[in-house]
């Protein structure tokens, strides 16, 4: 493969990698628990020089008066890098992640890439608007990037899911300072300098990485940052927004999960059945728009259930190198002890263990888990109700229609939904009434960039999406002048 991780991850600030004085991390490879490499962790003063590189970037650098056209050319420029260094950056998340290296290389690289050319396609038809319903005055708007976007990512998708956020801020004409998790570094690290390689201006884009109390706490409260984007968990979302809101800084939160993935008897079953499998198996279990909740019609449960625990036993688990594994280890060994911990609370609280539960005993080493499912007792289940985030299938059994919607809306959560029907009413009554941001119909995950994308309730605030990142990443400003001179009044005469 030729590829190799660094010895040592460091931010990346105004065009350049910096030399880290702060903590040194460790960096795990899930596959084995072994340390692969380390990060320096930007303290305060090191955020503060990012912010103050981004600041400059923004305040006096091209970048925010550039052109569109020439922003657009930029943009596919970055593109195309991303596509071309796609099997390093594959290789680089997948030891980070645990993530299979075959889905990383053929998906998450390529909506990476992709990303920045949405975006520059989609900054070529923004147009303001002209108000000219009072004919003494011409009135049009215009929309101007915000400034200095903090964007923090995730650790399940960090490349997929940082790029989305940084395509759009720098489309926009904003500069940035991006803060990884501090689990997942080295990709990001790599993917900041693959934008440089491609000719973007120093100071437009900019790296800290450490743990959110250290690092993105001096992030999301230094007053250089115009706005904050952040996809993580619902407890941290609250403390970052809560930070964020003392400064008046809007923020975009994408945050947990609970989604009910309904199959109704209506359904084409074998195609449900593999949906449900993808939904809730698919990137190793963890991501918050995974189908945790199966909601399935009694007439076809038992039937799907045996047939959902038996395909989940032939799962192929192992390296997540290899092409022919189909789910690789957790991110890591506390991540792994807490999301076997919910077999036994689902077993105390009167459900059935199905399958799975327990550490894979084919690895000695590596945060390796079975592909577990379990019959609930009730949607009151702890099972039910909490983000597991892992390879874990909670299972309900329902009677009518109205009893699916009300246990999909039965949640702190409101990400997405699925529902598996091919009857046209039951469809549009379930779209009508499920209280979730996406709704998914006959589909596992498809991602539309064109459309928001976001939730309701504890599963964020705001959309992510071309029109929703077009309200997000500018500011709108009204000019109105006069068509003629204008007779005022006069005083003081």
């Amino acid at each position: 493969m030729g590829f190799s991780a660094p010895q040592q991850v460091t931010s990346f600030i105004d065009g350049a990698a910096v030399a880290g004085h702060g903590p040194a991390l460790d960096v795990i490879y899930p596959a084995t628990g072994e340390r692969v490499s380390q990060l320096r962790e930007a303290d305060a003063a090191e955020v503060d020089r990012a912010v103050t590189a981004a600041r400059r970037a923004f305040d006096k650098g091209t970048w925010p008066s550039l052109g569109t056209e020439a922003r657009q050319a930029q943009l596919l420029k970055l593109h195309d890098a991303i596509l071309g260094a796609a099997p390093e950056l594959a290789y680089l998340e997948c030891l980070n992640t645990g993530l299979v290296l075959r889905e990383l290389r053929e998906r998450h690289m390529v909506r990476a890439a992709y990303n920045f050319r949405f975006f520059a396609e989609f900054i070529g038809q923004v147009a303001g608007q002209v108000y000219s319903q009072n004919p003494a005055y011409h009135t049009y708007t215009v929309r101007e990037p915000v400034g200095v976007a903090g964007l923090i990512a995730p650790w399940n998708a960090p490349v997929a899911l940082a790029s989305m956020k940084v395509a759009a801020a720098i489309a926009f004409g904003n500069t940035c300072v991006l803060k990884p998790s501090e689990q997942t570094p080295l990709a990001l690290a790599r993917f900041v300098e693959v934008l440089h390689e491609a000719g973007l201006p120093p100071g437009v884009v900019n790296l800290v990485n450490g743990r959110g109390p250290v690092t993105g706490q001096a992030l999301v409260d230094h007053e250089g940052v115009d706005l904050v984007s952040f996809t993580g968990g619902t407890e941290t979302g609250r403390a970052i927004m809560s930070a964020a809101g003392r400064r008046l800084v809007p923020t975009t939160m994408e945050l947990g999960g609970k989604s009910a993935n309904i199959v109704f008897e209506s359904a084409d079953i074998d195609r449900a059945l593999d949906g449900a499998l993808l939904g809730i198996f698919s990137n190793n279990g963890q991501q918050c728009l995974a189908g945790s909740r199966i909601l399935v019609q009694r007439g076809i449960a038992d039937d799907f259930i045996d047939r959902f625990v038996a395909r989940a036993r032939r799962i192929r688990i192992g390296d997540p190198m290899a092409d022919d594994t189909e789910l690789g280890p957790l991110a890591s060994a506390p991540h792994r002890d807490r999301v076997l911990s919910y077999a036994g609370i689902a077993e105390g609280e009167g459900g059935r263990l199905l399958t799975g539960g327990k550490p894979h005993a084919a690895f000695a080493k590596g945060f390796y888990v079975e592909p577990t499912a379990v019959l609930a007792r009730s949607n009151d289940s702890l099972v039910c109700q909490e983000e597991i985030f892992g390879p874990f299938a909670s299972f309900l059994v329902f009677d009518t229609v109205e009893e699916a919607i009300a246990t999909a809306n039965a949640s702190n959560f409101g990400l997405v939904s699925y529902i598996w029907s091919d009857d046209l009413p039951t469809v549009m009554r379930a779209t009508r009434e499920i209280r979730a941001g996406v709704v998914w119909v006959n589909t596992p995950m498809m991602r539309e960039l064109r459309a928001p994308f976001g939730g309701y309730k504890d599963s964020g605030v705001g959309r992510e999406g071309g029109e929703a990142c077009l309200q997000f990443y500018t500011e709108p400003k009204t000019v109105t002048i006069p068509t003629a001179p204008l007779g005022l009044r006069q005083l003081g005469r």
